[in-house]
């Protein structure tokens, strides 16, 4: 509880030196589909709209338009904001099945946290695309670089700094717009391109360095990917050092995993390496093992196959009860070790605020 308080100090002196108030957003995670999301009142009347969070996302799009919506004139300021389509229409993806279609940019009130933006962009889906989304979710909330984004209006609207903090939970987290805890966290570059990408140069299992013979390069930060997935031929050696840094006798694996042991046993530590073998992410107990019955858990990793873009994506069962925050001012990005360590979680923590 002291970790607590003083976590909760800290943010309160950023927002305080940031002279701004930040927007809170409460963020649930759904247990059966593993999504993440949240809610906004959008429309006039203002009505409850549940949206999946999309860090990588690079708009809000949703089904089902409020009447109060209006679409937005093709040449405008707005359209120009959203991107080079003439006919100010922007691209929506689902991450969930992948389907990608473009929408119609439209604008409209939309309340969060008490505050209100009086032209919110955003861009209105066919019905099909919310197939794949946890039960009553009209859509995904995109926290992306676009200029279009969530986090890039709400910080251009109220004069924000461009930066935003994310604590998820397998209950209840939050993301804060506008606000970091600049103390207390372990800082890496954040890749120039689209979507959050940290470079890793090695993983260790218990110190002892993966002889994978080349850096792991780059890795998504994902809200939207479960567990963390891994390129096959990367997933083989990594599977492989872990059973052998267990030291126990594999029990058959459940699926969607691929190794799985006895409960109750000792787990090793998982480090990703970035830029020097001082910044280390740690992955450790609740974050690297799920318990699939009383007497089963199995490493939270997944095999990718060979046909991904890049290496690693970093999944939401690893991100919980980290704390992120993501700079955008500065390009980088702030990671703490597990708040489980000190007795805390993204869920308690979120009760203080």
């Amino acid at each position: 509880m002291a970790s607590n308080l003083f976590i909760l100090f800290l943010l309160l002196l950023s927002i305080s030196l940031s002279h701004s108030l930040p927007t809170l957003l409460q963020i649930t995670k759904d247990l059966h589909t593993h999504q993440y999301t949240t809610q906004l009142l959008i429309g006039t009347p203002p009505l409850p709209t549940k949206l999946v969070l999309h860090l990588s996302g690079q708009s809000l799009w949703l089904n089902n338009c409020p009447p109060s919506r209006t679409f937005v004139s093709h040449g405008s300021l707005q359209c120009l904001m959203a991107g080079p389509s003439p006919s100010c229409q922007v691209p929506q993806h689902n991450p969930i099945t992948g389907d990608t279609t473009f929408g119609d940019l439209a604008e409209d009130i939309v309340s969060v946290d008490g505050m209100t933006l009086e032209s919110f962009l955003f861009s209105c889906s066919p019905e099909y695309l919310v197939k794949g989304l946890v039960n009553s979710a009209k859509g995904v909330l995109g926290f992306g670089r676009s200029k279009v984004a969530f986090q890039s209006q709400v910080v251009n609207a109220f004069d924000f700094p461009r930066k935003f903090t994310v604590c998820l939970s397998s209950s209840d987290g939050f993301i804060i717009s506008g606000a970091g805890i600049s103390k207390s966290l372990s800082y890496t570059p954040l890749m120039s391109v689209d979507g959050y990408y940290v470079n890793v140069n090695s993983i260790k299992i218990n110190g002892r360095r993966l002889g994978v013979g080349q850096p792991i390069g780059g890795v998504e930060i994902s809200s939207t990917v479960p567990y963390t997935v891994m390129k096959s031929s990367l997933y083989e050696i990594f599977t492989k050092a872990f059973v052998t840094a267990m030291n126990m006798t594999v029990v058959s694996p459940v699926a969607p995993f691929g190794v799985c042991f006895p409960s109750q046993a000792t787990v090793p530590e998982i480090q990703l390496v970035m830029q020097s073998q001082l910044v280390k992410w740690r992955i450790q107990g609740r974050n690297s093992m799920v318990e699939v019955s009383d007497s089963v858990m199995c490493l939270g990793f997944v095999d990718g196959g060979m046909i991904m873009t890049g290496s690693v994506i970093l999944g939401g069962y690893q991100l919980e009860d980290h704390i992120l925050e993501f700079d955008l001012g500065t390009g980088m990005m702030g990671f703490s070790s597990s708040l489980l360590n000190e007795g805390d979680s993204c869920s308690t923590l979120g009760e203080s605020l």
